[in-house]
């Protein structure tokens, strides 16, 4: 081994760019005591050490030797036994021995995108019932620490907590109650969440630059970003705080003697290469540190900071798909993610549009019906109108892991979506819909089926009847007799009742292909 004789600034500066710097064999933080690995597949194991440091990893009976390469970093791929609740160990050797205790083997997943999936089990509606049952030390649980970065990182902040009614809490809800539903439906398979979120971060900031680059669309979506960098002044920001500063003070005197409340401080602008919102930022600090990582899948809840620019969604969010399963080589890995719930995003504002939320959720079936092996959790039925953070997460979670069940662990017996649009036809007056997942359509109140339009050729749209005839349903309006479009549910707060046999209820629709009102939007 090459002592490093650093100084004591370069040294501190070195270990926080490069987590090799001290010249011993180091493990990432993903690798740590209480993980669980991922079962059916070989397990990388990867880290840093002394250029040319030979370095041996061993799992139960299992070895392998590896070299570190001239920049210090290693990896290795071992076969692991079958998945266990039993506790294994990995050791890792080379000058130094690192020893990783109470290691399961299961099913890993990725829990990832806004507030929605970083909202935690302990503000859950049912937080009082779930935490004190979340007994299941076989269920995992990795806390990324949120870190925006203009460059990939090699490591990221956090360490496994084993579920239990002091831990729980702070779980991802969404993560948790889709991760104790596969525990339980997979006789007890140990389940590895490793919760990568930020709550209102766009899509754009969890997808690396290169597959945005390479999609020409974006580009003058990329530019206008490299400009707010390149234009940004840290001198002129400081200036403009320091006077903003300045008057909040005389303001907070004013107010407390005044006994009124003080006004909010202001901040410091920061530089748009940091910045959390920045494409590709959050895939830099919190996605490509855990590539080498073997998972099961992801599963995703985002979308509502996309909303004004939802035709926009259509192509980032496949692409983000692709980008993290080309990225993390493991094939197309099963991605499952949540449609948003229903929201006054215009604020209750009488005259603004209420149709750019419909149509993120028309870019998210858009998703769910192109990118092979996705599955999509609908959620109109359980949110929130007034509060973008609906806190019943217990069906969100269900609902992903019938996804699961169904998809990847083989329960064909599942019903797990509920009706989605597969094809219309015009007869006379009236228009013909058809649903895959449709078996058994009902309204789930015993009542009309409600947010239904209809249009015509002037592609104006009015409410509209729609009637159930076995396993379709027929649309009409007497104001319209020339009838070209449908569509369902298409405002931002729409709580329709379409639901099937299961009581899953029907993702919002339309049949045509007119000109989205958010196209021009990037």
């Amino acid at each position: 081994m090459i002592p490093r004789l650093l100084p004591l600034l370069a040294l501190s500066a070195s270990i926080a760019i490069v987590p090799f710097a001290l010249a011993e064999v180091k493990l990432p933080r993903i690798l740590s005591d209480h993980m669980v690995l991922q079962a059916g597949k070989p397990a990388t194991i990867w880290g840093w050490a002394d250029p040319n440091e030979k370095v041996t990893v061993q799992i139960g009976s299992k070895q392998a030797t590896t070299t570190a390469n001239p920049a210090g970093k290693w990896s290795a791929k071992l076969e692991l036994p079958a998945a266990s609740s039993t506790p294994i160990e990995l050791t890792v050797s080379g000058t130094n021995t690192l020893k990783v205790s109470d290691i399961l083997v299961g099913e890993v997943w990725l829990c990832s995108g806004q507030s929605n999936m970083e909202w935690s089990l302990k503000q859950s509606s049912t937080a009082s019932t779930d935490i004190p049952g979340a007994n299941f030390p076989a269920i995992r649980h990795f806390k990324v620490a949120k870190h925006a970065a203009a460059t990939p990182r090699e490591d990221v902040q956090g360490e496994w907590k084993v579920c239990s009614p002091e831990a729980a809490g702070d779980f991802t809800a969404v993560g948790f109650f889709f991760g104790r539903e596969l525990h339980k439906q997979l006789a007890g398979a140990p389940i590895g969440l490793i919760a990568s979120n930020w709550g209102g971060t766009p899509v754009e900031s969890w997808a690396s630059r290169a597959s945005m680059e390479a999609e020409a669309s974006l580009r003058p979506f990329l530019d206008r970003w490299d400009r707010h960098v390149a234009i940004y002044d840290p001198a002129k920001a400081q200036e403009i705080f320091e006077k903003a500063k300045a008057a909040w003070s005389k303001q907070a005197e004013d107010a407390k003697a005044g006994g009124k409340p003080v006004p909010p401080q202001p901040n410091l602008t920061a530089s748009p290469a940091l910045r959390n919102s920045r494409p590709a930022n959050l895939y830099n600090g919190m996605i490509a540190p855990l590539l080498p990582l073997s998972i099961r899948g992801a599963i995703w809840y985002q979308g509502e900071s996309n909303v004004g620019r939802a035709h926009q969604y259509r192509t980032l969010f496949p692409l983000m798909i692709r980008n993290w399963r080309a990225d993390f080589a493991q094939g197309d890995f099963p991605f499952h993610f949540v449609q948003i719930a229903p929201f006054g995003y215009a604020g209750g504002n009488p005259t603004a549009d209420l149709t750019p939320c419909a149509e993120l959720w028309d870019s998210q079936l858009f998703t769910l019906k192109t990118v092979p092996n996705t599955g999509m959790a609908v959620t109109t039925d359980i949110g929130n109108i007034q509060n973008i953070h609906p806190t019943n997460k217990v069906d969100v979670g269900r609902r992903l892991a019938l996804w699961a069940l169904a998809k990847d662990y083989g329960k064909k017996d599942l019903v797990y979506s509920g009706p989605i649009f597969q094809k219309s036809s015009v007869e006379g007056d009236k228009i013909r819909v058809r649903f895959e997942h449709g078996a058994g359509l009902k309204a789930r109140d015993g009542k009309a089926l409600s947010h239904f339009t209809i249009a015509g050729e002037d592609q104006k749209f009015v409410e509209a009847e729609a009637k159930i005839d076995g396993d379709s349903l027929v649309v009409s309006s007497a104001s319209v007799t020339k009838p070209v479009a449908v569509r369902f549910a298409w405002r931002e707060d729409a709580e329709p009742n379409l639901v099937n046999g299961a009581d899953l209820p029907a993702s919002p629709f339309r049949t045509d292909d007119f000109k989205a009102v958010t196209a021009d939007k990037f």
